[in-house]
């Protein structure tokens, strides 16, 4: 059978007025195998390959049946890289992003996702503006990685919906009222583990440390004679050392030194569910404050607000926002905004300035012309 141009099909070399009519294969290069019924859909599909390569733009992989770039099969490759190398709290939160993106994509061509592909997923997801920004985040971060990797090229990197949102404002205390609350859970809470007082203490003292990151500091971290604290793989992906104040060091002492791999915040005794030696929970700490706050009629006041945010505000009096900042240790300038706003205080001697010394009578009009 020999292919004729001019008849427009496969023909017999020895009988011409046989055409065949079924089960056509087009062969392109080496790699390229493809099978059709219909020698129309055959012919046109070779049309097509031919103007991809005068293009520019042809692609074996857009055709393999094994799909290599198959959305779900090449995320599945660089989540499986991301665990690696991130905590495991983070990788939570990527893996269930990319599943939700999987169940929407599934198994489309990452070359042909585009902007629109994008607006109508996020438009689709029943999350808040915050969420489905780490969202895009996420997805960005996995295009870079298809980039970096030469799976895509730069013409096939897709621009991605801006997604606006606005951090809420926790609400925050007074020193007086954060130091009445401190001293609440040391009453409640020093005779079953003098540990909680002082996780909670610490976190409305070095506004440098977060709840997470206190949580997470091993016997190791803590340097007894010096006073300070490292805290090695803090949110900011680089190591900070945290010095102590004097009377925290004394306290510090007081706390005989155990194995270098052992959690400091720690339960000294097995109660309920809650084991001898094993770190406190993620909400251990919330779980005090919230009971201290109750006690003292206290309400809608979060452990990250009554502690860290009431601080770094408080210091707003004492400080400059430099001087905060570096307190903080935040590594940009737009996440430490939301702890230096302009006080109550400022705002008044700004309206102070702008009244009058005396009261302005106005004028009466004439009626005389």
């Amino acid at each position: 059978m020999n292919h004729d141009e001019r008849k427009r099909g496969v023909v017999c070399s020895v009988h011409p007025d046989q055409q065949a009519t079924r089960l056509f294969t087009v062969q392109f290069g080496r790699v390229l195998r493809k099978r059709f019924s219909d020698y129309r859909e055959a012919e046109r599909f070779l049309d097509g390959l031919r103007y991809e390569v005068d293009k520019g733009s042809f692609d074996p992989r857009d055709y393999s049946s094994k799909k290599p770039l198959s959305f779900t099969m090449l995320s599945e490759q660089w989540i499986e890289r991301k665990q690696q190398e991130i905590k495991a709290g983070t990788f939570k939160n990527l893996r269930s992003f990319i599943t939700r993106a999987q169940g929407y994509f599934r198994d489309k061509n990452v070359k042909y996702i585009q902007f629109a592909d994008f607006e109508d997923f996020f438009s689709e997801q029943k999350l808040s503006n915050k969420t489905k920004s780490n969202l895009r985040s996420c997805l960005h971060s996995f295009w870079s990685w298809m980039l970096n990797r030469k799976i895509i090229s730069r013409s096939d990197f897709p621009d991605f919906p801006k997604i606006n949102f606005e951090l809420g404002w926790r609400k925050t205390v007074d020193k007086e009222t954060q130091q009445a609350i401190i001293e609440e859970v040391k009453r409640i809470s020093f005779s079953i583990n003098p540990r909680i007082w002082l996780g909670i203490k610490w976190l409305s003292t070095y506004i440098a440390i977060r709840p997470n990151e206190l949580l997470n500091i091993k016997e190791e971290h803590l340097e007894r004679r010096t006073g300070l604290i490292l805290i090695p793989h803090p949110k900011e992906k680089r190591p900070k050392i945290v010095p102590l104040i004097d009377e925290d060091v004394e306290l510090l002492k007081s706390f005989p030194p155990s194995f270098p791999k052992l959690h400091f915040f720690r339960h000294e005794k097995t109660i309920g569910r809650s084991r001898a030696g094993c770190c406190f929970g993620e909400g251990f700490f919330y779980g005090w404050w919230k009971r201290a706050c109750k006690n003292l009629g206290i309400e809608d006041v979060d452990l990250y607000g009554g502690t860290r945010h009431s601080s770094a505000i408080a210091l707003t009096n004492f400080a400059t926002p430099e001087q905060i900042r570096r307190a903080t240790m935040h590594s940009t300038n737009s996440a430490f905004e939301r702890y230096y706003q302009v006080t109550v205080a400022e705002v008044k001697d700004v309206y102070q300035a702008t009244r009058c010394d005396t009261a302005v009578i106005p004028k009466k009009k004439s009626n005389r012309r």
